[in-house]
């Protein structure tokens, strides 16, 4: 653990950003603007609470990168928040998005509350009055600054956040496009909530439908019969799970922070779930097989190991004994620098969080263009590409005296309802830059991993940003 003592989020960022740097052919100047964050705003306001008491808020907003506009990133509501943890992740958000080819700069923000401590009027006080002050400093607009959920936020944060903010911009006609994660009501994209868990799906299989990779690996092409382990079955862990599994891999365990549990027949979810909500823990689930404690399950034998839930949880320490092949990267820094050199001496693929978690900004985007396009996904064409199905496969049955089968019928005749362009975007965009990062690590022998390639993807993206603006005359 020793780089955790050494460096902090941010500096480990920058160290992690040096190492691919050296791959690349930019001035270093320009790659001293990239990883600096251009704006840091940290606030005190005061809020009434419940009580009669005054209580000062801390909160903070970073822009990281102006290269594209506007800046993109979560807010998150934890008593953890500091301003080098928002400059960390507002910085890895920058290269998220070059890596996704999303067209935003990199945001973060954080106020420094438990929000387990407020009632929900406090909470609403709270996020109006950190919205308000964004507006004062032009920290927040559809064109320059748009948040998102995070840590101890929601939709319901959200709602606030572009209620107050048309309040205080009276006839702004692309209001809604100042935040993303809304309610689909208020402005929201439908599969919104499990498109991180399906990105983290898309990405790692797109990985094991490599022949190459997977010759190296010793594992079969494809995901069928894989085995997986899941950490976490919060919202992205079980997601995740359940892509898996209807894809045909079997998930053979999972863990959360009581304990973990395994089957080698495969656990469903959704079951694990509901045991869970009844007796208030995934341990005892019938025909499971109950694991001394929870990081246990990091060290079983399995095909892929998705880690989704807290950071460092696989380090310099327990990496010696990780058995998976592929490491899926689903939480933000699930290992440490010390577990990635141990993966690469044992031949271990880890696929780095800084892309595969992206769905969730990649839907985001999505979200943001149909706020400015003011119009719903599918809206237009669905029944165009109905009636258009039904005339062919009408001419078809007609021509060969055959009828489909009503399974295949629905199916072909099917129009795209938003949800279903939403899921092909993010299929798109997490296949592409899965390529892209192979092609770099790939035609480079000298990159120790695919983290360094990825990084080296999204510094080649901002410094070609940055020279073609003319920022460096």
């Amino acid at each position: 653990m020793s780089s955790q003592q050494q460096y902090s989020f941010f500096q480990s960022v920058e160290k992690s950003f040096d190492k691919a740097a050296k791959f690349t052919k930019f001035d270093p100047g320009i790659l001293e603007q990239i990883k600096a964050c251009n704006s840091v705003y940290q606030m005190r306001f005061p809020v009434k609470r419940d009580n009669g008491s005054i209580e000062v808020i801390e909160a903070y907003r970073v822009q990281h990168s102006q290269h594209k506009s506007p800046c993109k990133g979560g807010i998150r509501f934890s008593d953890e928040v500091n301003q080098d943890e928002v400059m960390a992740l507002a910085s890895l958000m920058t290269y998220k998005c070059a890596i996704v080819n999303v067209p935003f700069g990199g945001g973060k923000g954080g106020i420094k509350i438990n929000p387990r401590n407020y009632s929900v009027y406090e909470l609403e006080k709270i996020t109006r009055r950190y919205t308000s002050e964004l507006v004062k400093k032009n920290f927040i607009g559809p064109g320059i600054d748009v948040p998102a959920p995070d840590y101890g936020t929601g939709e319901r944060e959200m709602a606030w956040i572009v209620d107050t903010y048309a309040s205080l911009k009276p006839g702004e006609i692309d209001a809604a496009g100042c935040v993303t994660g809304k309610p689909v009501t208020q402005g929201g994209v439908r599969g919104r909530k499990e498109a991180t868990g399906l990105g983290v799906f898309y990405g790692i299989r797109e990985v094991c439908n490599m022949p190459d990779v997977m010759k190296k690996l010793n594992l079969e092409v494809g995901i069928v019969n894989k085995t997986v382990v899941v950490q976490g079955l919060g919202n992205v862990g079980y997601h995740s799970a359940k892509f898996f599994r209807e894809a045909g891999a079997k998930v053979v365990a999972l863990a959360e922070y009581e304990g973990a549990i395994m089957n080698p027949d495969g656990l469903n979810e959704e079951e694990v779930f509901q045991h869970r909500k009844k007796t208030g823990s995934i341990l005892n689930f019938p025909g499971a097989t109950n694991l001394a404690k929870n990081t246990d399950a990091l060290e079983l034998e399995c095909d892929i190991l998705i880690p989704a839930a807290l950071e460092n949880v696989i380090n310099g320490e327990n990496a010696p004994r990780v058995k998976a092949k592929v490491i899926g990267e689903a939480a933000n820094g699930p290992c440490t620098p010390e577990a990635d050199d141990v993966f690469v001496k044992k031949g271990i693929l880890c696929v780095p969080d800084m892309y595969l978690n992206a769905g969730g900004v990649t839907v985001s985007y999505f979200e943001w263009l149909k706020n400015l396009s003011h119009v719903r996904y599918g809206r237009m064409e669905k029944r165009f590409t109905e009636n258009l199905n039904s005339h062919i496969l009408g001419q078809i049955e007609a021509l060969t005296g055959k009828t489909v089968s009503d399974v295949e019928r629905k199916f072909i005749m099917h129009g795209p309802e938003e949800v279903d362009l939403v899921h092909s975007g993010l299929e798109e965009t997490m296949i592409s830059a899965t390529r892209e990062i192979m092609a770099i690590w790939l035609s480079n022998p000298e990159i120790p991993d695919m983290r360094t390639a990825a990084y080296v993807n999204a510094i080649n993206k901002v410094a070609t940003s940055y020279a073609e603006l003319g920022i460096f005359p």
